[in-house]
């Protein structure tokens, strides 16, 4: 039996299993599993590799995608350069840890906005937002990173001002904030200052519509939530599980 599976905590929110058992069963796929794992500690992941002798792969998600890569033996140049994991592949012993999020990011971001490219913020500064950091580059986009507290080269909730945002028609949310079953939060920038000329791009996915992409599309924005990312960086993490 070939496993796959998710790491992770909380995994309450996580479509992964769902996503991946419906694959399966739809392509015929025969003696695969993808299981959730929840760990309380990265520290636990030897034991559950050990325990798991029929790992094949795995998704890494909040908190662990910069955490885990101590423990792996490689990394690919994707995930080297962007600093950050998301999905391991196992191979006659040896871990080697990708970044399939930038793949599905990079995907979704360029059918959200077309032609445009515009300048943006990135709230959050953990694993999911160097990713998304990375493929701003890529694409030659400005953007600011955006952080509770005061760091350098980051801006604060607090600085974010009419200049600012007139400045950033674009805003990523990388933060968990948000996500089922918290989904009544949402980031601390300010909704009064949004335009219809704004684009919001939410990473989460769960719920479809959260209270980030619903004061955006209240004052005129366009939104986008991150379940075609998600379906984006599944597939990349299929491909390479499978080469």
């Amino acid at each position: 039996m070939d496993i796959y599976g998710i790491i992770g905590n909380p995994l309450g929110h996580s479509f992964s299993k769902q996503y991946f058992t419906e694959k399966f069963e739809r392509e015929g796929v025969q003696g695969a599993v993808y299981e959730k794992f929840p760990l309380d500690d990265i520290s636990q992941l030897p034991g559950l590799i050990a325990t798991n002798p029929g790992l094949k792969g795995l998704n890494v998600t909040i908190p662990y995608k910069q955490q885990v890569i101590p423990y792996l033996d490689s990394l690919d140049d994707g995930a080297r350069e962007i600093g950050a994991v998301n999905c391991i592949s196992l191979r006659d012993g040896k871990l080697t840890g990708h970044n399939t999020d930038a793949d599905g990011f990079r995907a979704s971001l360029l059918e959200f906005l077309g032609d445009e490219r515009p300048d943006a913020l990135v709230l959050g500064t953990g694993g999911a937002a160097k990713a998304v950091n990375y493929v701003l580059d890529t694409l030659g986009i400005g953007h600011i990173s955006v952080s509770r507290s005061k760091a350098p080269g980051t801006l604060t909730y607090g600085e974010l001002d009419g200049s600012v945002m007139a400045a950033h028609m674009l805003i990523v949310n990388t933060s968990p904030v948000g996500t089922f079953p918290d989904v009544n939060s949402s980031p601390a920038i300010p909704y009064d200052l949004l335009t219809p000329a704004h684009r919001l791009f939410d990473l989460v996915y769960n719920p479809a519509e959260t209270a980030f992409m619903r004061e955006g599309a209240a004052r005129g924005a366009r939104t986008v939530n991150g379940f075609r990312m998600l379906i984006g960086q599944a597939e990349k993490a299929w491909e390479i599980w499978n080469r």
